[in-house]
């Protein structure tokens, strides 16, 4: 390890030689890699972490580049998987830090077969479907995780302890935690790095072992009006919560909202999943598809067609953007396809 390139931090006596030597140890998820997840990559990596493990299903485009630190104007033109492009820049700033990145959707089967080792998960999606099924998996496994959420100038954020403070499903019915997106009302990036900036200093606290330092309040703010407060949830926890209760049953991992469709959060787009994995063999795929325009990279085959595009990805998902019905998606997708 490099004593050079993490001096400042080890001045700082909270995180100190020790600390330092600790977060080099300690192993992070973060699910979703949009603009909260290349802000906090980016800043945990320059830290030193010693294992980042990124997981996303979706690809990017023009529209992120706004916001999402990570990505390049060649990436959205490649359509390239946030994860790749993630991951290629992350490892030219820190060679120390071992970086995994996984391009698929975020389920109870996948995460489940990361929290072996994982010390912190950091909440960087766009949808409860996914929180709530990381609220139950922290739960069960007792992995801390830190969530947060960004839409126009508002931002928030709240550390998890499982068996220590209130879960998620706890919050919900007390916080409103709002409907709208930044597909649907933008956002501005300073808000991002607000929220991402609470978000990584838990998770600092968390690696380095000062859970003396941890914030137990929920965190919320308006940058563009200057507003800021920090609500105390001591007597939220539920002891009949589902999730964290004492007798909890954990619903977001049951098989009825295990989801294989879904529409993407405020981007006319549906995701569809395959009922059983496997790799898509784009060649076989390319010979069956109707004539349209047709572009790929390693990752992904991209496939457009009148108002519609479908995107293909080697895992057998298929995004078909143009549609938020989902019988309307399955019915194209079996045409397009052939299932």
């Amino acid at each position: 390890m490099s004593t050079e390139r993490y001096s400042r931090q080890r001045l700082f006596s909270p995180i100190g030689d020790e600390g330092q030597q600790k977060m080099s140890g300690k192993h992070v998820l973060i699910v979703g890699v949009g603009a909260l997840g290349t802000s906090c990559a980016e800043q945990l990596v320059r830290a030193g972490v010693g294992h980042l493990t990124l997981i996303d299903r979706d690809y990017v485009e023009w529209s992120n580049l706004q916001r999402q630190q990570l990505f390049s104007e060649s990436d959205a033109d490649s359509r390239l998987p946030k994860v790749v492009a993630a991951k290629s820049r992350l490892e030219q700033l820190n060679h120390e830090v071992h970086i995994t990145g996984l391009i698929q959707d975020a389920g109870r089967e996948e995460l489940e077969a990361l929290l072996g080792d994982v010390d912190v998960m950091i909440d960087a999606t766009d949808n409860f479907e996914t929180r709530l099924l990381m609220n139950d998996l922290s739960q069960m496994y007792r992995v801390p995780w830190i969530y947060g959420a960004c839409v126009s100038s508002h931002g928030m954020s709240y550390t998890i302890i499982p068996g220590e403070n209130a879960c998620l499903r706890c919050l919900m019915d007390t916080i409103p935690m709002g409907g709208a997106t930044c597909d649907t009302v933008g956002v501005i990036s300073p808000a991002v790095q607000m929220v991402t900036a609470h978000q990584v200093t838990e998770t600092l606290k968390l690696l380095v072992e000062d859970h003396e330092a941890l914030t137990e309040r929920f965190i919320t703010f308006d940058l563009w009006k200057h507003r800021y407060s920090s609500i105390s949830v001591d007597k939220i926890k539920k002891e009949d919560c589902p999730s964290c209760g004492t007798n909890p049953t954990y619903p977001a991992l049951s098989i009825e909202n295990q989801t294989k469709s879904a529409v993407l959060c405020g981007r006319n787009t549906v995701q569809i999943r395959p009922a059983q994995t496997g790799e898509r063999d784009f060649e076989e795929l390319k010979d069956r598809l109707p004539e349209g325009t047709i572009k790929e990279n390693p990752f992904l085959l991209s496939y457009d067609q009148g108002d519609f595009r479908f995107v293909f990805f080697r895992d057998g998902r298929v995004l078909i953007h143009g549609t938020k019905d989902i019988t309307e998606a399955k019915t194209m997708y079996q045409r397009i396809a052939g299932g």
